[in-house]
């Protein structure tokens, strides 16, 4: 696994911000029951869950064309605080690290089907 950059206050590097939209696409491909996928980077590979966690505190402005990737996934309107709806990396990064949690959750109260054997009765 490796480490992921600091934000500097509030801001992060243009590696992060990448990291970010490649988890967010990774995570439209997660179906529940598999394992939690993971984004590579020259660096090593990291969860798309421990990406939206560290990303929490970013104050960049997401790019629009995201914003749209997000609110998609949400059951409420959103709406942002400035006159142009802009969402910050850091609002972002926490609805997905909800829908992540969600997704871990599910996979847990998935119903186990017993495995027979062949032969056995």
């Amino acid at each position: 696994m490796m480490t992921l950059p600091h934000l500097s206050d509030g801001h992060a590097p243009i590696t992060l911000h990448n990291l970010f939209r490649e988890a967010l696409f990774a995570f439209d491909d997660w179906s529940i029951g598999e394992n939690e996928p993971v984004v590579e980077s020259a660096d090593g590979v990291v969860s798309i869950g421990e990406i939206f966690v560290h990303m929490r505190g970013c104050t960049d402005i997401l790019p629009s064309h995201l914003v749209g990737e997000i609110t998609d996934r949400l059951s409420k309107p959103w709406e942002g605080d400035g006159p142009l709806n802009e969402m910050t990396f850091g609002t972002a990064a926490r609805m997905m690290s909800v829908l992540v949690r969600q997704n871990r959750m599910a996979y847990r109260y998935l119903p186990r089907v017993p495995v027979v054997q062949p032969g056995a009765s």
